[in-house]
């Protein structure tokens, strides 16, 4: 399940749309939303592959920094540190982790967010009151899709993302009770053993 979260970032796309032809408009806001976008605290729903969902808290600090944190009684998560992004697995007491570019993570934790070069953008659709922007790899087309959802009013913000991967799983994750601008602790970012450290924290 986390590294499905990891390799998929993603959320349901309510509603559906016709599909416009991708304008430099839609692509530049996306990329000055990512470039003003310093932290995000807020709650999710992920729904996996299989049609399970787990619910948890959402931290994040561009550039390199995120944490998945689920709910009790799963203690489960996710953290990048800059460096790594490390899954733990509650159940099994284990952990795995990778460098943060060979996930699709670093997509939205690089410093210059950038929807060219290694990503290109495949459609842009208008659906539900979401402008969604789906991009593929450039070098592997085949490889999977991350869709951006962002909302177009009150305010711009991304609401939801979805990733299919390359055998067609889809995993999709929801932002609720969004918060920006926060000063989240340091700590928050770190990897620490739960069962050394006591639940990571």
């Amino acid at each position: 399940m986390l590294k499905t979260l990891v390799l998929s970032l993603a959320v349901l796309l309510i509603g559906f749309g016709h599909a416009i032809a991708a304008t430099p408009q839609e692509a530049v806001q996306a990329e000055s939303y990512f470039q003003q976008l310093k932290t995000v605290k807020s709650r999710f729903i992920q729904t996996n592959a299989d049609g399970t969902q787990s619910r948890g808290t959402f931290y994040l600090s561009r550039p390199g920094k995120l944490r998945f944190e689920y709910d009790p009684p799963s203690t489960d998560f996710v953290v990048a540190d800059g460096y790594f992004i490390y899954f733990y697995d509650g159940e099994m007491k284990q952990q795995s982790n990778a460098p943060i570019g060979q996930t699709l993570a670093d997509f939205l934790l690089r410093k210059d967010f950038k929807l060219s070069g290694d990503l290109k953008v495949k459609s842009i659709m208008r659906a539900g009151g979401y402008t969604q922007i789906t991009v593929i790899q450039t070098k592997q087309p085949k490889a999977g899709e991350l869709t951006l959802a962002f909302t177009e009013s009150p305010k711009y913000q991304l609401k939801k993302w979805r990733v299919v991967d390359s055998v067609g799983n889809i995993t999709e994750t929801e932002l609720f009770d969004i918060q920006t601008g926060l000063k989240l602790p340091s700590s928050l970012f770190a990897y620490r053993d739960p069962v050394a450290k006591g639940l990571n924290k």
